[in-house]
């Protein structure tokens, strides 16, 4: 099952917390679309620095190896080999860029899909205890009676009898 990690956009002016419209989810694991058209993906998702950095990589590998006259084949070869890489680390790359925006990262999730990670956020999300009651809920120890356990006629070990010796 898929694991995404959740981030929340800096608020904006006037704002406290970010609005939970604006918060991103990114998947983990390889993703296809990157591996297949790594540039096109790289600028749908505004990674500016990733995409001047496999533009970079590209031309450069692509220079040295037309200088140590490598075949047309070796060439393909490397090229889907940077298109790899990029497929395994868009979700690195994605997050990096995030931090780097300063992005606050919520913590993660998992789901099925986009969506039921994100349902099963916002359910949590909601359902979480204000900063200030949590405050007051540790400042306040509270102490309960110790659960007591009925006896239990299970063995666990190498004897077939409770109390029985070997």
């Amino acid at each position: 099952m898929p694991t995404f990690t959740v981030h929340a956009p800096p608020p904006k002016p006037g704002e406290t917390t970010s609005a939970p419209e604006r918060f991103v989810f990114v998947r983990d694991g390889f993703h296809w679309w990157a591996f297949l058209l790594a540039p096109f993906w790289l600028l749908w998702r505004r990674l500016w620095l990733a995409l001047l950095g496999y533009v970079v990589v590209s031309i450069v590998l692509g220079a040295i190896l037309y200088l140590l006259g490598v075949s047309a084949s070796a060439k393909v070869l490397a090229s889907a080999l940077v298109a790899l890489m990029v497929g395994f680390e868009a979700s690195t790359l994605w997050r990096w860029t995030l931090t780097r925006r300063r992005w606050a990262t919520l913590g993660f999730v998992v789901g099925d899909d986009r969506e039921a990670a994100e349902r099963r956020f916002f359910a949590a999300w909601a359902n979480r205890v204000e900063p200030k009651r949590a405050a007051t809920e540790l400042s306040e120890p509270r102490y309960g009676t110790a659960a007591q356990r009925a006896p239990s006629s299970d063995v666990i070990g190498l004897f077939p009898e409770p109390g029985a010796g070997g």
